[in-house]
């Protein structure tokens, strides 16, 4: 059974922070072939599309397409702030290896 993924608090703390629902924009979670490992994250701000999954916090709002969405069953989406740098990051149990780069993965 798949599980939606779910979306930490830090993460909707960061994407009210930058006022992304006042932009009338959304996180977007998508996957796609490609990088080290063979398959990679795209993560950017954009507009919420009618297929999409919306999971929704704080106002501010996570998307992810209908093709992506059986990638990221039961992941969570989080936000790190580290000495290399803050961004988004995404913990998946379904990939069976990563790169160092933490954009790329395997299933």
């Amino acid at each position: 059974m798949q599980l939606p993924p779910k979306v930490t608090q830090r993460a909707f703390d960061r994407l009210a922070e930058i006022g992304a629902a006042g932009q009338g924009k959304a996180l977007r979670i998508a996957v796609e072939g490609g990088g080290c490992s063979g398959f990679q994250y795209d993560i950017q701000l954009d507009t919420p599309a009618d297929d999409d999954l919306v999971l929704e916090g704080q106002g501010e709002k996570v998307v992810v397409d209908s093709i992506s969405l059986p990638f990221l069953s039961n992941a969570t989406i989080d936000f790190a702030d580290e000495l290399i740098g803050a961004r988004f990051v995404i913990e998946n149990p379904n990939a069976t290896s990563s790169c160092g780069c933490g954009t790329s993965f395997s299933m």
